[in-house]
């Protein structure tokens, strides 16, 4: 895997006025935002799809996204695997697919920094053949959830200077191992699996920890890295709550200061606690196992 530049700043500066006081007070300023560029995916000679993102780690996010989508597989060798970020472009040479297949893989399409409308859909033929139901023993308390959420929020400047960014991150024993930044909350999780699938690390042994909101396409994608919990401090969404408990997937949302909802799959967060009988019912019933939510604030 080779690349012919450096990352790009993650940030440019722009002249605003800062209008306050409802208008009574006007200046100009210069403010930081959040850099936004595209990278298109040409894999065996075809343009597959262009991704909106932040230009850092861009060969981790296409490893990453092109496993996703069931178009690499995993720990299979590639010949050739070239990223040019002045030029916006991976090139990835991968062994030929059944035609047929290649045919409903290849399929151009254009992604953006949203979820949602952006995309093609969810519950595609590859995300049949690549979002297994996670099957893990693996358990973190709830203190240790909320000591990662501080970790990845004290591992975020770029979202200190901007508040453009998403930010994600894997934990294993109690401690951030990795944390990826980028403007699509999609990308930041891209770009962990490709990390994961270059260091030979494991998904399905570590925590994702993640700042944007639940969404349906964030389960699917946490679902086909193995990852067995996702802790978040933003709210989520039903239907992601709904693929999430299919899929064996532990989500917990609202996760700030000394709180966290804890939604599905509870018992790799809160063991026992949650057996029968050992629960304030009228607190929680129909609810998440954890107080309610009181805020929808999300980065």
């Amino acid at each position: 895997m080779t690349s012919h530049s450096q990352d790009h700043e993650l940030t440019s500066r722009r002249e605003a006025w800062r209008v306050e006081d409802g208008g009574d007070s006007v200046r100009r300023e210069t403010e930081e935002v959040a850099s936004e560029h595209p990278l298109t995916l040409v894999v065996n000679g075809r343009e597959l799809a262009t991704l909106v993102c932040s230009p850092s780690h861009l060969d981790e996010l296409a490893l990453g996204f092109l496993t996703a989508e069931g178009i690499l597989r995993r720990g299979e060798p590639l010949e050739r695997f070239f990223v040019d970020e002045d030029r916006g472009r991976a090139v990835v040479q991968a062994p030929e697919r059944d035609a047929e297949l290649e045919q409903a893989l290849f399929g151009k399409r254009y992604v953006g920094s949203c979820c949602g409308k952006s995309r093609t859909g969810f519950y595609l033929a590859n995300d049949a053949r690549t979002a297994r139901r996670v099957r893990s023993d693996l358990s973190i308390d709830a203190a240790g959830c909320l000591r990662l959420m501080e970790e990845l929020r004290a591992a975020s400047p770029v979202f200190g200077r901007t508040g453009g960014v998403h930010n994600a991150g894997l934990a294993v024993d109690g401690r951030l191992q990795v944390v990826r930044t980028d403007i699509g909350r999609h990308n930041t999780l891209d770009k962990l699996y490709g990390w994961a699938l270059r260091e030979g690390v494991d998904p399905a042994t570590r925590v994702v920890v993640f700042s944007g909101r639940i969404s349906s396409e964030i389960v699917l994608k946490v679902a086909k890295m193995g990852s067995p919990v996702l802790v978040s401090k933003a709210a989520p969404t039903s239907l992601a709550l709904e693929m999430a408990d299919d899929l064996g997937i532990t989500a917990a949302g609202f996760a700030r200061g000394d709180r966290l909802n804890v939604y599905t799959h509870p018992r790799r967060i809160l063991g026992t606690a949650t057996d029968p009988g050992s629960l304030d019912t009228g607190a929680t019933a129909g609810r998440a196992y954890g107080e309610p939510a009181v805020s929808s604030e999300e980065a």
